[in-house]
């Protein structure tokens, strides 16, 4: 393991880090409402403590391997998830404990979009953009955006895009390069952005809450700038617009490069994982739709469609943004759609969950076990399209499916423990390590009531959920650590 390498990379990521305080600075002086003083003090802090792990292990350039690779991955999510929340703690609104503040900014770098603040609305517009903000840049990855726009790193940049890009398979790239890999991954990011808030803004949102509503849309994050949502602005035309770009980014991100770079979308309509993704949201859909209208949860069937398609798609995607109390739906269906979180986005997505790729390979494993029960001399294999997928890959899934939700036992039972009544435990876990937010019960609005010990689990399984599990994990194997 090269520390001092692993080091000098945090110390100069820290520094870059630090960056992100000075925006909210920028929207402070807009809007006059002095609070830029807890993000300025949090700049020179965080890059100070950057040049200081930097200067001295400068001339540290060497090659990263693998497995430094995925120390700096952990390290740096787990160190800025911690820094992210000192301009929160050092603000005097909202007042946060150093555990809120930790909370807080863990559940936006990572997109959940969990939040402990009751009272948006009331906030500086400093603190409102800087909570967007930190979802945009935990969208993609820090990771990703690091070796995309910082290439004096020195480093070979495909150890930790492995270690950071969501899915099961690591080592496809779109160019040749790691660094024009990140950058294309980065341009598609960047014009959904900017596509996402033109389109707020012209249904009728304010030019701020456009822009930060689009980070928290494409990112899937679900933060928002009002204690209701998008249900603040009951606007239908806003909820569509949410609907497509929440959909676009729960896609695959090499799908929208191939279909860009082919002018067509016949990418799409061959990909496996993309169809299974918009046919499991869409019947889920008429599922929820219909069961809203039978109930008369709403007064008119074009009310039901919409917001029934909203949530559906909100919470599959892993977004978390709400227009209605979905957990005081009637029947099943707020665990329905608890449920469907757990497949979430597309692998190379900014959703968060198992990933559609891996349940639709669980499914084809399992069709493909009954096969053997009938001809138990046959050869048949998963395949993806028409290509065979390697059975390395199959067992990877199936230690993945077992350790997600080993985890997530454990994590319920802990949290039962600390006092939380089984129903806001399983949610709470489950909307958490899916990268999702909102759960049920008493974290179906926010997570200001449960105590503190029960956030810092949380906060480890939005890092898990983030990471996921296992490039957390394999920190704690002996072989990992073993010259």
């Amino acid at each position: 393991m090269q520390y001092l390498v692993i080091l000098r990379i945090l110390g100069l990521l820290l520094m870059v880090f630090s960056t992100t305080m000075l925006p909210p600075v920028l929207v402070d002086w807009i809007y006059q409402e002095s609070a830029s003083l807890p993000f300025i003090e949090a700049f020179a802090f965080l890059f100070a403590a950057g040049m200081l792990l930097f200067l001295p292990l400068r001339k540290h350039n060497k090659d990263l391997r693998l497995r430094d690779g995925f120390m700096v991955v952990v390290m740096f999510w787990f160190v800025l998830g911690s820094a992210g929340g000192l301009p929160l703690y050092l603000s005097e609104v909202p007042d946060m404990s150093v555990t809120d503040a930790v909370f807080e900014s863990i559940s936006g770098l990572t997109t959940t979009g969990a939040t402990v603040i009751v009272g948006l609305d009331d906030l500086p517009h400093a603190i409102l953009f800087y909570r967007q903000e930190l979802q945009w840049l935990g969208g993609m990855g820090i990771i990703v955006l690091a070796v995309a726009v910082l290439p004096m790193l020195g480093i070979g940049g495909m150890q930790l895009y492995r270690a950071e890009t969501p899915g099961p398979v690591k080592d496809t790239k779109l160019t040749p390069r790691i660094t024009e890999t990140a950058k294309a991954l980065w341009y598609i990011y960047l014009g959904l952005t900017v596509s996402c808030g033109l389109a707020y803004w012209l249904a009728g949102m304010e030019a701020f809450d456009a822009i930060a509503h689009a980070f928290s849309t494409v990112a899937i994050g679900g933060f928002s700038t009002h204690d209701a949502s998008m249900g603040y602005y009951q606007n239908s035309g806003i909820e569509l617009i949410a609907i497509v770009f929440m959909l676009l980014s729960g896609v695959n991100f090499a799908l929208h490069f191939t279909a860009f770079r082919h002018r067509r979308l016949t990418p799409y309509l061959r990909d496996a994982e993309f169809t299974t993704y918009i046919t499991v949201l869409f019947v889920v859909s008429v599922v929820t739709i219909s069961y809203l209208q039978f109930t008369k949860t709403f007064d008119s069937p074009m009310e039901s469609i919409i917001e029934g398609l909203f949530q559906v798609v909100s919470i599959g995607t892993t977004t978390g943004f709400t227009t209605q109390e979905y957990y005081n739906w009637p029947g099943f269906l707020p665990v329905l759609l608890l449920y469907i979180s757990f497949m979430g986005g597309c692998a190379g997505s900014t959703g968060g969950g198992i990933k559609v790729i891996r349940i639709l390979l669980l499914v084809k494993q399992g069709v493909r076990e009954l096969r053997r029960l009938v001809h138990p001399s046959a050869q048949f294999a998963v395949k993806i399209g028409r290509k065979p997928v390697p059975d390395n890959v199959i067992e990877a899934i199936w230690g993945f499916f077992a350790a997600y939700f080993a985890i997530s036992a454990l994590l319920i039972l802990l949290l039962m423990a600390s006092g939380l009544n089984q129903d806001t435990a399983f949610s709470a876990v489950a909307a958490c390590l899916n990268n999702l937010g909102p759960g049920l019960d008493q974290v179906g609005q926010n997570y200001a009531s449960i105590n503190d010990f029960a956030k810092w689990l949380l906060c480890l399984a939005m890092l898990l959920g983030r990471l996921e599990i296992f490039t957390l994990l394999v920190l704690f194997t002996p072989g990992f650590w073993r010259k």
